[in-house]
């Protein structure tokens, strides 16, 4: 196993996620690979109040205890796949405060993103592609992108179409390559 570490960060908390079921075919589907070892990170063992951090968090000056802990587990990885929601066209709120609390802990690392949603999603990418950037987070180009009319039974039991097998393969060869060389750039 290399040792590079990656995150699947679970960016909804709502009561009856269709994310979870998301986040977990992601996380099986890593697995599978030899290159780098895989996490699941729920944002629901991270109870981020909305924002409460008087100070920037690119000065890395953290107070709350659930920000050193937030801090603290996010630091640890070499790259993310962040599986989000769309709501209103965008991302997760819990997902954007989880994000906005840390600054640091992000540059020079690598990300993928999943969505979910009624057209897969694909509004909420592209805003974490804006906010990536301005968190120096590089974003690898392959996307995976679940429709809740086609990849979902009844619009809440997940069945994704095979087809997503290469995408997800595509997806993981780019983040486990961007996050290897973005390694040599933090060292």
């Amino acid at each position: 196993m290399s040792n590079l570490k990656l995150a699947v960060i679970l960016g909804s908390t709502r009561p009856g996620r269709n994310g979870e079921a998301v986040a977990n075919w992601v996380l099986t589907k890593a697995k599978e690979r030899t290159d780098a070892d895989y996490e699941l990170v729920d944002l629901l063992d991270y109870p981020l109040p909305h924002l409460d951090e008087a100070v920037p968090a690119s000065r890395g000056v953290y107070a709350g205890e659930h920000t050193k802990a937030w801090s603290t587990r996010i630091k640890e990885f070499d790259g993310y796949i962040f599986v989000t929601p769309e709501y209103n066209h965008s991302t997760s709120g819990v997902l954007k405060n989880a994000i906005d609390y840390l600054y640091a802990e992000w540059n020079n690392k690598a990300a993928a993103f999943v969505s979910y949603g009624s057209l897969g999603g694909a509004r909420a990418i592209e805003h974490l592609r804006a906010i990536s950037s301005e968190l120096q987070l590089a974003h690898v180009r392959q996307q995976l992108s679940f429709s809740l009319f086609t990849d979902f039974e009844n619009f809440s039991v997940f069945k994704p179409s095979p087809i997503h097998d290469d995408a997800a393969s595509v997806l993981f060869d780019q983040l486990e390559s961007w996050a290897g060389a973005l390694k040599s750039v933090r060292s």
